[in-house]
């Protein structure tokens, strides 16, 4: 099941390279699967497509704590929280912070 929403999903971008939906529906696929590294590639590239796709930071610090990335992780959660400030999304900004209060209290 979850091969053939990969496989629907690639192609998807294979005709779209600029799907969004279809790149974060993909990373979380793969995050799933615990295949953080090509999750992570796929949101890098949501956020370079859409720089105000505010969910897709929050997911990607995520994926980067998996992958013990503490630094970037924190650096993403940092510019989620600007984008969040600019596109008035207070609720955005509510999660961000918390996540990365979270993470700096665990380190």
């Amino acid at each position: 099941m979850a091969d053939s929403r990969i496989q629907r999903l690639e192609q998807i971008i294979v005709d779209n390279p600029s799907d969004t939906f279809a790149l974060f529906a993909l990373a979380k696929e793969y995050e799933k699967m615990c295949e953080f590294d090509k999750s992570s590639q796929l949101l890098e590239r949501l956020i370079v497509i859409d720089v105000n796709y505010i969910g897709a930071y929050y997911h990607l610090a995520k994926v980067y704590e998996q992958l013990e990335e503490v630094k970037k992780a924190l650096n993403i959660y940092e510019a989620g929280i600007a984008i969040a400030e600019k596109l008035k999304d207070m609720h955005a900004r509510s999660e961000l912070k918390n996540a990365k209060l979270n993470l700096e209290l665990g380190e």
